[in-house]
């Protein structure tokens, strides 16, 4: 597996930026949408479950995690994107990740923000 299969986030020109920070350099914020969040859960699979199992027991990585977990956090936030776009932003701003368990059969991600329209300075 190759770096391009543990990274996610934007191409360089997104119609929706998505960013961490409140504010963005050189924008305002000119309307205020409001929490848009993108949800997925996603179930164990038995076979990974063994070999995590079994990586465990000698170190290591569980490279078969991290990528599906990578992959379910891009799906969040292909969702977030989505539901920003549907409601008018051009931009998410304060955006985060948030995972837990879910009822112990599988994982559960949700990218979350705010949704704004900005206009430049």
């Amino acid at each position: 597996m190759g770096i391009e299969d543990y990274g996610g986030g934007q191409g360089p020109q997104p119609d929706v930026l998505v960013v961490t920070t409140n504010d963005v350099p050189g924008h305002r914020v000119e309307h205020v949408i409001g929490e848009v969040f993108g949800l997925t859960v996603r179930s164990r699979h038995l076979g990974s479950q063994i070999g995590a199992g079994l990586k465990s027991m000698i170190g290591g990585e569980l490279k078969g995690l991290t990528k599906t977990l990578v992959q379910t956090r891009n799906q969040a936030m292909e969702r977030l994107v989505e539901q920003a776009r549907v409601r008018g932003a051009n931009a998410v701003l304060a955006f985060r990740f948030d995972v837990t368990e879910a009822a112990d059969v599988g994982t559960e991600v949700c990218a979350y923000g705010t949704a704004v329209v900005l206009a430049r300075e």
